[in-house]
């Protein structure tokens, strides 16, 4: 489909049934700059104005989409051809589309997980599960994104790269704990007994000492799943040996 051709037999056509782009526009209901853009050949009048613009310039679709009058003897061949143009053009239209929709996504998802590490404090679930939603649309983007292939394998990168993106998402998580000494986001259980705050996060445990206390102490360990009356003693211990 050859815009810049059908925006000049546009143009040509106005001019002929001495119709200005503003009465044009003002008849489609369009702006003066819409119509200027189709003839000039920047884009397209929209599927829904075809008819209507074919009737005030007293021409057929078939004559509009190959941008000029057509002979009778012509007239059956160019229609196929334009039909195969027609449906070239909307699908590269949807693609486009689509491709800014998955881009939105993508976007928007590492905002949404990045912004909620930054706004949630630490000790919010919130922070966790705004990151876990952020990474979701993020993954939706991408699936949109790629390109078609096999179902299986599209399966298999998706888990992929949900997996490295969980993984960053939790490793950035444990270098918090670890550096800033703030409760882990991503944990599984936080249970709290006398002056210990205990958080269960799925790879390690964080003990958290006299956390109302001044001299406050943090002992990050591999998973031990300690009952209740354990995490007193073992914190206590480890706090007098410091």
């Amino acid at each position: 489909m050859n815009q810049e051709k059908i925006g000049k037999f546009i143009a040509t056509c106005r001019k002929e049934k001495k119709i200005t782009q503003s009465e044009l526009s003002e008849q489609l209901g369009v702006t003066d700059r819409s119509v200027s853009n189709w003839e000039n050949g920047k884009n397209m009048p929209d599927l829904s104005l075809f008819k209507p613009l074919c009737e005030l310039l007293d021409i057929t679709i078939n004559e509009l989409l190959s941008g000029e009058k057509i002979s009778k003897e012509k007239y059956q061949e160019k229609f196929e051809e334009n039909i195969v143009n027609t449906i070239d053009y909307s699908t590269k239209k949807i693609n486009k589309y689509n491709g800014i929709i998955s881009l939105i996504l993508i976007i928007f998802g590492l905002f949404v997980s990045l912004s909620a590490i930054m706004i949630f404090p630490s000790e919010s679930s919130w922070g966790s599960i705004y990151s876990t939603f952020g990474m979701i649309i993020f993954i939706i983007g991408i699936s949109r994104k790629i390109t078609p292939i096999k179902w299986y394998k599209k399966i298999l990168l998706l888990t992929l790269i949900a997996i490295g993106a969980m993984g960053i998402l939790l490793f950035t998580d444990y270098v918090n704990v670890k550096n800033n000494k703030q409760a882990p986001r991503f944990r599984i259980t936080t249970t709290t007994t006398g002056n210990v705050i205990y958080y269960d996060t799925l790879f390690y445990d964080v003990y958290r000492c006299n956390f109302d206390e001044d001299n406050e102490y943090w002992i990050i360990e591999k998973n031990h799943h300690r009952t209740i009356p354990e995490l007193t003693n073992y914190c206590n211990k480890n706090t007098n040996h410091d």
